[in-house]
């Protein structure tokens, strides 16, 4: 039997956004307006409707200017990371 891994914590990584933009006291607009990205792919992400891009996380990194790492290390949030992933 194969065994697969846990699915990645989706909700954790939008709640990290939500967090970080409320952190900064910035709206969508003020987001969108540093980031690229358009307001309404900012809050469809942040209320759980699409996931975004990659690039569209690496634009939202940048912008809040935290890691990619960061960002994406809440995916394993409530599981095991995978071997190696804290080096």
């Amino acid at each position: 039997m194969q065994t697969f891994p846990p699915g990645p914590n989706l909700t954790a990584l939008r709640l990290e956004l939500g967090r970080l933009r409320g952190e900064r006291g910035w709206s969508y607009d003020e987001l969108a307006r540093r980031s690229g990205l358009a307001r309404r792919t900012l809050i469809e992400i942040e209320q759980g409707r699409t996931i975004g891009s990659l690039k569209t996380w690496h634009a939202l990194a940048h912008a809040l200017d935290v890691s990619v790492d960061h960002l994406f290390s809440t995916l394993c949030e409530g599981h095991t990371p995978p071997a190696g992933a804290t080096e």
